[in-house]
């Protein structure tokens, strides 16, 4: 391609789904990759390999808020982290874009309604090809279609766990999933979560979004293309990107989508004589506002009882999403994780692995979710070439409330064994808000259509824009916006 009308630097969820978006219009549109393309390898589906070894984590070490350094879990490849990702395709709640208060403070809400952001989430589930029943869970926002595809079947011990959960008074549902079930199980018995899609069954990034748009002549995806530098003309217009072994490359509209944590590396790393704090930061937002989800494994287990379940991810519950069900504040999300193995937990704990598989073999393995609230303070900074990721938990009490309240179900449920522990800054549990969205300018990064407010021909669509992280996976809602991303540069941009 001699030359694009857009750049987009990544090609994970938001990067993905803003070329399928903007492919049918015909604008010229290059995707830059800094990874390559995952390739099918006998580590797979290797839980020792994935978990205990890494072997697919990056050679990269940051330095948390104290200055020690730390190993992250994010991904470099086409399509991104969703190559790992659990699939979960869940919708914000029509209450995570109002303000509310929560245990740990208070949130403002959203500069945009549900209702404005509805026709995208189904255009995100279409392409998604979202598994999930509408009228199971009473959070469930409005939807003005139906999901493309009926739910994935419960395996028949987590049907049984879901009869056990309802008569303790949850109020279990299907978790809406990007997942081909037998397309999965076809190259491997094992779960999907955190394992890498190579042979097909998860609709991930690549699969979905970044296939259907290099069906079109006019997208170009380049690989092993790290962008390095944004320059800013005098003009406020950013004019071009260096990239690592393809020299200056420019295009009239640029779209940041490398992750909340390498997209504000970039911005920071850009600062001129103009902009001596980084691009787009007039308002001092670029790299503050770090979420990330606060999350639990949670282990019910019964000693008589085994879980003959593969997969297992099938089942949320959302009870205490909008409160404690007492007049309280928000709690969170109760989900499946995928089926943990001995190999898994002995990698995680590092139990002796006899002990680890009879644990394994018996336990039922949730993920609690619970809000973390921005905090200017929780923040991603660069120290030279080092990146630093001062994150400040906020919300805790309401996490903790959340998973006593699990536990005590799970014991209701005939589980005399539960056990918890919490993730730490070396999973990334759904990183975001790192450029935050908002009307005004003096206190936000983009609009909301991503648009940037000091760079008129900037466009950020990741997980960074996200002004709050509710307590969902935020996959589709990134999506989402991408789509309105897309169709405001289509109409602003390329019309007629």
């Amino acid at each position: 391609m001699t030359r694009a009308d857009v750049i987009i630097i990544g090609s994970g969820i938001g990067g993905a789904t803003l070329a399928a978006a903007l492919a049918p219009s015909g604008c010229r549109i290059l995707i830059l990759e800094r990874g390559e393309r995952l390739q099918p390898s006998p580590q797979d589906r290797d839980p020792q390999a994935i978990f205990a070894d890494g072997h697919f984590r990056p050679d990269e070490t940051w330095l948390d808020g104290a200055g020690k350094p730390f190993n992250p879990g994010n991904y470099y490849c086409v399509g991104g982290n969703s190559k790992f990702y659990g699939a979960a395709l869940i919708r914000y709640r029509k209450e995570d874009f109002e303000p509310r208060q929560h245990m740990g403070g208070h949130s403002s809400g959203w500069p945009m309604s549900y209702e404005e952001l509805e026709p995208d989430y189904t255009r995100a589930e279409e392409l998604y090809d979202a598994h999930g029943t509408i009228g199971e869970d009473p959070t469930e926002p409005p939807h003005s279609r139906g999901y493309p595809f009926p739910p994935v079947p419960d395996e028949a011990d987590i049907a049984d766990l879901r009869v056990r959960l309802t008569h303790t008074g949850l109020t279990p549902s299907s978790v809406p999933l990007g997942v081909d079930i037998d397309a999965w199980l076809a190259a491997g018995q094992t779960t999907w979560d955190a394992f890498p899609n190579t042979r097909g069954g998860k609709m991930d990034a690549e699969t979905r979004a970044l296939s259907a748009a290099l069906k079109h002549d006019n997208v170009e995806l380049l690989t092993g293309a790290r962008a390095r530098k944004l320059i800013a003309g005098g003009d406020g217009l950013i004019a071009s990107v260096n990239v690592d072994g393809h020299g200056t490359l420019d295009a009239p509209i640029i779209v940041l989508a490398a992750g909340a944590v390498q997209s504000a590396v970039l911005l920071l790393q850009s600062a001129n004589d103009n902009c001596p704090t980084g691009l787009a930061n007039r308002s001092d937002q670029v790299g503050r506002n770090f979420m990330n989800h606060n999350c639990s494994a949670v282990l019910a287990l019964h000693p008589l009882r085994r879980n003959r379940a593969v997969y297992q991810k099938t089942l949320m519950c959302n009870d205490y999403y909008n409160g404690d069900e007492e007049g309280g504040a928000p709690l969170g999300n109760i989900q499946m994780l995928g089926k943990i193995t001995g190999p898994i937990l002995a990698s995680q704990t590092h139990l002796p692995g006899p002990i680890a598989a009879l644990i394994a073999n018996r336990s039922f393995d949730f993920y609690a979710m619970s809000e973390d609230l921005p905090n200017p303070d929780s923040r991603v900074t660069i120290e030279g070439d080092r990146i630093r990721l001062d994150w400040k938990r906020s919300n805790w009490a309401a996490h903790e409330a959340l998973v006593a309240r699990l536990k005590a179900h799970l014991k209701k449920a005939g589980f005399p064994v539960v056990l918890s522990r919490p993730f730490d800054r070396r999973t990334p549990s759904h990183q975001c808000g790192t450029a935050r969205m908002g009307n005004d300018p003096a206190s936000s990064v983009v609009d909301t259509y991503c648009r940037c407010h000091d760079h008129k021909n900037l466009f950020i669509v990741d997980a960074s824009v996200l002004p709050t992280s509710g307590a969902v996976n935020p996959a589709l809602t990134i999506a989402a916006l991408a789509f309105r991303a897309g169709r405001h540069i289509i109409e602003t941009e390329f019309s007629a």
